[in-house]
């Protein structure tokens, strides 16, 4: 699977916003929303995110070979671990 946390370090370096990025780049809500679940956005959408932190896709993308369900069941461990937690 593809993931964003390249793309989130970046931000955070770089003192930006995911709100910040979202209109820089011309992107919706729901966009938004699917980077930081780490779902599929479109290449216009990573071409537009790229325009905007100047960099390269390599710079903002990991590829990880665990698969989209595996990574949905550990954000439901890690959420429960979490709610124990408080």
């Amino acid at each position: 699977m593809i993931t964003y946390y390249k793309l989130l370090d970046m931000l955070n370096r770089q003192g930006m916003t995911r709100e910040q990025l979202k209109n820089a780049a011309g992107l919706s809500s729901a966009t938004m929303t699917k980077i930081s679940k780490q779902e599929s956005v479109t290449l216009k959408t990573i071409d537009s995110i790229c325009r905007v932190m100047k960099c390269q896709p390599g710079d903002i993308l990991q590829y990880n070979d665990m698969s989209y369900e595996d990574y949905a069941t550990l954000q439901v461990e890690r959420q429960l671990k979490n709610k124990e937690n408080l």
